[in-house]
């Protein structure tokens, strides 16, 4: 797990490295263009996620000490909490579908630099939409997880496969909160 963590901190750590160089050469334009993502969504998203992380770890301690029951409610809270965050962020999509803010031959941005503008809202379906899809993937994997520690095949002796996707959920969650100042968060806000 440790490796596979390792080989997606790489592949984030390059996205964040495209990021940075572009925002470094466009402040001025990515300032504005942040300026159109919702920040109040953003920050629900991060309590949620937050959360998540919170739940996930308490569902590792309820099997370390033999809770079944616990470990499946923690778990099961920890899939709506995922679900909850992709919901918030499918409306955020849906809003930049609405006002022609989604990179292409529709894009549309209010003011100048809006080439600039269109690659930070590029920047920002690629990098929250692999989340997203990460995000998935964890919704998934905790759902056969739960099921496994319903069916009683966690014990205080063996919950590894449930701590192993606590890793993977809680590196998911810091991905996050590195996106969400770096997209969110820039410059003045109106």
């Amino acid at each position: 797990m440790w490796v596979f963590l390792a080989t997606e901190v790489m592949f984030f750590g390059g996205l964040f490295t495209a990021y940075t160089i572009y925002r470094s050469t466009h402040a001025t334009a990515f300032a504005a263009a942040s300026h159109h993502l919702d920040i109040l969504l953003g920050t629900l998203n991060t309590g949620v996620l937050l959360t998540s992380s919170l739940t996930m770890a308490l569902a590792v301690h309820a099997a370390q000490v033999g809770e079944r029951r616990r470990t499946v409610a923690f778990l099961v809270a920890t899939i709506i909490l995922g679900i909850a965050f992709l919901g918030i962020k499918g409306l955020e999509y849906h809003q930049k579908f609405v006002d022609h803010l989604v990179p292409g031959a529709s894009f549309s941005f209010p003011g100048t630099n809006g080439r600039e503008a269109e690659m930070f809202f590029y920047l920002y379906f690629v990098m929250t939409g692999l989340h997203a899809l990460h995000m998935i993937a964890g919704v998934i994997v905790v759902g056969v997880i739960a099921g496994m520690a319903g069916r009683g095949k966690f014990t205080p002796e063996y919950y590894t496969p449930l701590e192993m996707t606590g890793l993977y959920w809680h590196f998911v969650d810091i991905v996050w909160i590195f996106l969400f100042p770096l997209l969110y968060l820039i410059g003045n806000r109106p």
